[in-house]
């Protein structure tokens, strides 16, 4: 695993010198009844506070685009092993790599979720960081390092559904769930990434609104900002 990778990802670090994404404001009031139904809370005014921070774009690829994703990582992550202890136990059955090139179909999706995901004109992470979730393999309660990334993560969800479950820090009764169909993008930013750890929950407890998630293998095509 890279040193850059490995510094992505710490287990509820310390908060300082955490703001706003510096164009926030234009993505408050985009969301849309299906972003709506892909989002649950402990309150409802918990899901209204962080409507603009929390997003669900279900179907944001196609087959034939995630299908072009999984021909392109194959070859590369078929020569890994899946993991099951993480160097800091933030992670459990998984495999991962960081990519800076892409195929042209590739690059232009990601190029599509950089333009609806990021600040226009600010400074992105280069490598995309991919993440290979085995079918018994979840994401632990974690909080992005923000020495090396910035105010909004953004990812596309490949193979399977699966449940984002985001806790405040400080406060765990306050929480949302958000349902990660296959082929969907999510976006957390500002408050919602700097201050509420986010998880990936195990096949065990996959439930969204009381309904059975079923968990398949899952990689992820993750993209950052720097910090600014």
């Amino acid at each position: 695993m890279s040193l850059l990778l490995r510094a992505l990802i710490r287990i509820r670090p310390q908060i300082f010198g955490r703001g706003e994404c510096p164009d926030s404001a234009v993505h408050r009031g985009q969301h849309t009844a299906a972003d709506e139904a892909l989002i649950v809370g402990s309150s409802s005014e918990l899901v209204r506070r962080l409507r603009s921070q929390v997003e669900v774009r279900p179907g944001f690829i196609t087959a034939e685009e995630e299908e072009a994703f999984l021909k392109e990582l194959h070859p590369g992550l078929r020569k890994k092993r899946y993991e099951f202890d993480h160097w800091d136990n933030a992670i459990h059955g998984f495999r991962e790599t960081e990519r800076l090139s892409w195929s042209p179909p590739c690059q232009e999706v990601l190029n599509r979720v950089r333009s609806v995901a990021f600040p226009l004109g600010g400074p992105l992470l280069g490598p995309v960081h991919v993440l290979d979730l085995d079918k018994a393999g979840y994401i632990k309660p974690h909080i992005d390092s923000i020495k090396f990334c910035g105010c909004t993560i953004t990812g596309l969800s490949l193979l399977s559904d699966s449940v984002m479950r985001l806790v405040k820090e400080d406060a765990a009764q306050e929480w949302l769930d958000l349902l990660l169909q296959r082929r969907s993008l999510y976006i957390l930013r500002d408050e919602a990434r700097y201050r509420f750890t986010h998880e990936i929950l195990r096949d065990e407890e996959s439930v969204f609104k009381g309904e059975k998630v079923p968990r398949q293998r899952r990689i992820a095509v993750i993209c950052r900002n720097l910090p600014s």
